[in-house]
């Protein structure tokens, strides 16, 4: 046999076997399971619920408390340290700030655990009582999880906040759970005074920053203590107070979403929650060790994001912190010829929401395409060949030439992420299936899209690193049993054939104990089954393939039923259409007194720049440009070309659209603090634009 006829057969023998086995692989096992009927489906690899990876811990506290002693002196919390700020005007007479950050400076996991007995002892000396709530509102910073954990060991309750909330979803969080004291920034602080005289009960407020000069400060400080948070550090440090632990079924967290419908509800987290989630989560990434490099950047008052933190801490692996504004050396507010968070980390382990790999995506796009030439010609090939080798075709780019176009053409692209990433995971939306394969390319890494809810503690089903596959979710995690029951008015059924289908339901020891304050609700989508196990109706749609993966399909709020009887989907047609090159937003919009959808969509500025420059198109500014005829009717042939593309009906791809220049950002209200746009928000913003497209 020659080495040629070698060469091909060899390849071609081992791309089936792996095929094979990938394919024929379980993932996913049928189970029984008590509460309303439906198609039940757990891990394979576990035939129970897990609660916890570690014998004898059973709370957050105990879990810290360990890792810190195993890890005694290697490094943990890392921080950037400011070099300078400046601000800077472009050419449209705004200002931006732009930040010189210098290198990561590193605490130990000795020191952490340290400052977190400090500053639970200084939290007492101050005056916090065990059964007062204490609020974290504060963009995600390395005080941020000291002050939790702090609050861990004194069995404090802990209310998270995002740091973009609005005034009235801000007062309504502090007021309803009676929080006493709040920890926040400086900037979080000021937002703070100008509330003051609306909040009913705090009493003491940590600032992690200097306290800044505000004529504010006197008149609250009559009725507030303002304290910072150095300062309370060092009461504890001159003061220590033994610990008083918590127990498994002990409060951790009421975590206020951000409030994609209405003000913001409290979900309330037991310790054993987040733990079964995190030590389910630990299962499923390859190789995770104390080797491990994590940037953290999401909102810690996210689930994601605080559950994947404490999976750092479980490992004994390092934690550098950043911002979505820094994560780059490209990035908004990184000042030119300095690098980016991802750059001066190297992190191996990095999560993101899918918005934010678009716009990585989308940018890495947008520098192909404008190189032109040979670069874009061997990028484009290169993308082509690796991309038949993920889909499972042994022509494509396998053993030495995936490494030569790794080393010609990706590397660069991967030094945007700092070059080490070798695990991403997904969270807190559905991630497009052309983000997923360019991540797996351009980055090399394999993407476990997650599902989960803040009510499950992110939890309920993960993609495992092996699969290859788009647009899923994969099998439920250890500590989870996900059940699809009937919904006949959507036309789904448990005993749909050749996939079952139905309202995605979750039960296991991550679901949460339900809505502070608000039993009416909790009783509504929160049920405990005759084994005593506890299931969140998620409202979600989805149905499970063959190897026990889940997918999701619809969501039954996103239904509307137009005029002649046809049932949109208003989320599942968004995910398809964000496709569009043109679209960074796209909202659609139904009402059951016409026959056809409209859309809000907000523009990519590069892409349709681009095209208006081709195309010879004169405008003045962004804005302009999305006014003019030709722009809506090329953006609107996008999105009939791309809905055709994955098989939408006619009456669900918009038939109008309004083309919008500014971009959404949760300051603006109209999207979370993850991405996730506001709809009854949009609505109410954009009403005349809406009734003038039905005109």
């Amino acid at each position: 046999m020659g080495p040629y006829l070698v060469g091909v057969i060899v390849p071609f023998v081992l791309t089936l076997l792996i095929r094979n086995s990938k394919n024929g692989k379980k993932r996913g096992e049928t189970t029984a399971a008590g509460g309303e009927p439906g198609y039940a489906v757990r891990n394979r690899l576990f035939t129970s619920p897990m609660e916890s990876a570690w014998e004898g811990i059973s709370t957050l506290a105990e879990l810290f408390e360990h890792s810190c002693k195993k890890h005694h002196n290697k490094r943990y919390l890392g921080t950037r340290r400011l070099i300078s700020s400046e601000m800077q005007s472009s050419g449209d007479g705004r200002s931006f700030e732009k930040l010189h950050l210098g290198e990561y400076e590193w605490l130990t996991y000795g020191k952490a655990f340290d400052m977190v007995c400090n500053f639970a002892s200084g939290l007492a000396h101050l005056g916090h009582k065990k059964e007062e709530r204490v609020a974290i509102f504060a963009d995600t910073r390395e005080e941020w999880f000291i002050a939790l954990q702090g609050c861990f060991r004194r069995n404090v309750t802990v209310v998270t906040i995002y740091a973009s909330l609005g005034q009235e979803a801000l007062c309504h969080s502090l007021n309803e759970t009676e929080v006493t004291t709040v920890i926040c920034g400086k900037g979080e602080l000021k937002k703070l005074l100008d509330i003051s005289g609306q909040l009913d009960t705090v009493k003491h407020v940590i600032c992690m920053d200097d306290i800044p000069s505000h004529p504010s400060l006197v008149q609250a400080s009559s009725s507030w203590t303002i304290t910072s948070f150095t300062d309370i550090e060092q009461l504890g440090r001159e003061n220590p107070v033994d610990a008083d632990l918590p127990v498994s079924a002990d409060t951790a967290v009421i975590m206020y979403t951000s409030g994609s419908t209405g003000l913001p509800k409290g979900v309330m987290m037991t310790h054993g929650n987040i733990l079964a989630t995190v030590s389910s989560v630990m299962t499923i990434i390859p190789r995770l060790s104390d080797k491990d490099v994590y940037l953290a950047y999401l909102p810690l008052a996210h689930i994601l994001e605080l559950a994947a933190e404490n999976i750092v801490v479980a490992v004994g692996a390092s934690l550098g912190y950043g911002s979505p504004l820094t994560l780059t050396d490209t990035s908004n507010k990184i000042k030119r010829g300095t690098k980016g968070d991802a750059s001066m980390l190297g992190p191996t382990i990095l999560a993101s929401v899918p918005a934010i790999l678009d716009r990585v995506r989308d940018g890495v796009r947008k520098k192909v395409d404008s190189s032109g030439g040979l670069s874009k010609k061997l990028f484009d090939l290169a993308y082509a060949r690796r991309l038949s080798a993920i889909n499972g075709s042994w022509f494509g780019a396998w053993g030495l030439e995936r490494l030569f176009w790794n080393f010609l053409v990706f590397r660069k692209i991967r030094a945007i992420l700092g070059s080490r990433v070798r695990f991403l995971l997904s969270g807190g939306a559905p991630l497009s299936g052309n983000t997923q394969r360019f991540i797996n390319i351009c980055i090399g890494a394999p993407i476990g899209q997650g599902y989960g809810l803040t009510e499950t503690c992110a939890g309920a089903a993960f993609t495992e690193y092996d699969d290859t596959s788009v647009g899923r979710v994969g099998p439920p995690i250890p500590c989870s049993v996900v059940k699809l029951i009937d919904w006949p008015e959507g036309g789904y059924s448990a005993t749909d054939s050749p996939m079952p289908r139905g309202e995605i339901v979750v039960g296991g020891p991550n679901v949460t104990l339900g809505y502070f304050n608000n039993d009416e609700k909790t009783k509504e989508v929160y049920k405990v089954d005759e084994k005593g196990m506890r299931w969140f109706y998620t409202g979600d749609i989805g149905r499970f393939h063959a190897d026990g993966c889940l997918e999701i399909i619809d969501r039954k709020k996103d239904i509307v039923k137009l005029q002649h009887g046809e049932y949109v989907s208003l989320g599942k047609v968004e995910a398809a259409l964000v496709g569009s090159a043109y679209v960074d937003i796209i909202v659609l919009h139904a009402d059951s007194f016409y026959s056809y959808c409209v859309a809000l969509v907000v523009a990519s500025q590069s892409a349709l720049e681009e095209w208006a420059q081709k195309q010879g198109i004169k405008y003045a500014d962004f804005s302009e440009l999305c006014q003019k005829e030709e722009a809506v009717k090329e953006v609107l042939g996008s999105l009939v070309k791309v809905g055709k593309a994955t098989r939408l009906e006619k009456f669900e791809i918009p038939a109008k659209i309004k083309l919008l220049s500014e971009p959404w950002t949760p300051d603006t209200g109209l999207v979370t603090a993850a991405l996730k746009i506001k709809r009854d928000a949009i609505r109410k913003a954009f009403s005349g634009d809406l009734a003038q497209l039905y005109a």
